[in-house]
C-alpha cells in the first residue's frame, strides 16, 4: 500500500466550503443509493455543524486531502464524525492511518469513540477493521462504538 505522508491541522474558518465540498462528493452514492441526496442539503448540514475548534484537516503530501472532527459526545466520550478523504487518497492507507491516530488519542484518555455511517457504505469496514461494533440502526444510519483499548500490560519478569 502506498500511504502518502501526511499530517493533520488545525481546521480554520475559510476551510468550511472546501470541507462542505468534500463532504458533498464522498457522500453521493451513498445517499443516492438511500434516495436522500439533495444537492443543497448535504453541502449545508456540514456548514450548520463546522467547528474550527474540534475540526482537523487531512494534508497529504502537503495538500487538502481531507478532514476529521472529533468532539465530545453528549452521552459521554467522543463523536467522530465528519471524517472524509477526497476520493483520489481512498484505499490507499490514509484513512486508517488518520483513524488510528485518532484512537490512539482516545484510548489514552480511556474514552469510548463513537459515530454514525451511512447503511451499506464501505467505510463501514473500515470502521470495523479498526475495532467498532454496531450499537444500532436504523434505514439509513448505523450507530457505530469502539471502547478503549487499554495499553498492552508490562510483561513482568
Amino acid at each position: 500500500m502506498n500511504t502518502p505522508d501526511w499530517t493533520l491541522r488545525a481546521a480554520e474558518a475559510d476551510d468550511v466550503e472546501p470541507v462542505a465540498e468534500l463532504r458533498a462528493v464522498v457522500l453521493r452514492p451513498d445517499l443516492e443509493r438511500l434516495g436522500r441526496y439533495d444537492e443543497h442539503r448535504v453541502r449545508q448540514r456540514l456548514r450548520d455543524s463546522f467547528s474550527t475548534r474540534w475540526t482537523s484537516i487531512v494534508l497529504a503530501e502537503g495538500a487538502f486531502a481531507g478532514c476529521v472532527t472529533v468532539r465530545p459526545a453528549a452521552s459521554g466520550g467522543r463523536l467522530l464524525e465528519h471524517f472524509y478523504l477526497a476520493p483520489r487518497h481512498q484505499g490507499r492507507g490514509l484513512g486508517s492511518a488518520v483513524l488510528r491516530a485518532v484512537l490512539a488519542e482516545a484510548d489514552a484518555a480511556g474514552e469510548t469513540v463513537r459515530l454514525d455511517v451511512l447503511q451499506g457504505s464501505p467505510a463501514r469496514r473500515l470502521y470495523e477493521r479498526h475495532g467498532f461494533t454496531l450499537e444500532s440502526e436504523d434505514p439509513i444510519d448505523a450507530r457505530l462504538l469502539r471502547r478503549p483499548v487499554a495499553p498492552p500490560a508490562a510483561v513482568r519478569r
